[in-house]
């Protein structure tokens, strides 16, 4: 598609997508406050999660199909909102292909914002915040059955742990399963201790979604 300038932009899936998973992760990057640049594949915010997906097939196989987003722009973009856009557009497309399936909402920073705001959407039964980006005003979507884990290095000067963990005890108020996992030493990019946030999201997810077992053989990408 054309932006308002242009330029051909486009959203995008990457992943795993097994004929019969027992649920789906998403995983969603980060970017910035504005920024209407396109976004590619070889964007830092973008190949930070490739680890945390690759993770997540390890350790679930053909039991959970594990995809990621590109989103179109850069940045959050005020009221627009467009990453929200992003998001929804692939659980339309997750819902089309896994109809019924659970689904885990990863994020990290700015994608942490997305994954909290999508918190109540149809299917999602799992968020996981890394460092995620809180506003006082953004939406607090906890509720009975709805497991959550909240990570944020405590060394991190771009988005405030206080604030994660002052949004976990507000989500667990509303009935959420929340964990809370502060990271020492831990710097907004999530690299110091990485095979930490890696393996601690894996199996994070693997067990929400009920999808710890033997991996099969067999998938398709998307």
């Amino acid at each position: 598609m054309k932006d308002p300038l242009g330029r051909l932009v486009s959203h995008d899936l990457r992943g795993t997508m097994p004929p019969n998973p027992v649920g789906v992760a998403l995983v969603i990057h980060g970017g910035g406050e504005k920024g209407f640049g396109p976004m590619p594949w070889w964007e830092g915010a973008v190949l930070r999660m490739r680890p945390f997906a690759k993770a997540l097939e390890q350790a679930a196989g053909d039991r959970l199909a594990v995809v990621r987003l590109k989103n179109r722009y850069f940045g959050w973009n005020g009221t627009e909102q467009t990453p929200l856009t992003d998001a929804r557009w692939a659980l339309d497309r997750i819902r089309d292909r896994y109809a019924g399936l659970p689904v885990a909402l990863i994020g990290h920073s700015m994608g942490g914002r997305v994954v909290t705001h999508l918190a109540a959407e149809p299917g999602v039964t799992t968020v996981v915040a890394l460092a995620p980006w809180v506003e006082d005003g953004d939406p607090r979507l906890g509720r009975p059955g709805l497991e959550v884990l909240l990570m944020h290095g405590l060394q991190d000067r771009t988005t405030d742990p206080a604030r994660t963990q002052r949004l976990g005890e507000v989500l667990r108020s509303q009935g959420a399963d929340v964990t809370w996992r502060p990271v020492e030493g831990e710097w907004h990019s999530m690299l110091r201790h990485a095979p930490t946030w890696h393996r601690e999201v894996a199996e994070f997810v693997t067990a929400s979604l009920g999808a710890g077992e033997t991996p099969q053989a067999g998938q398709d990408s998307l």
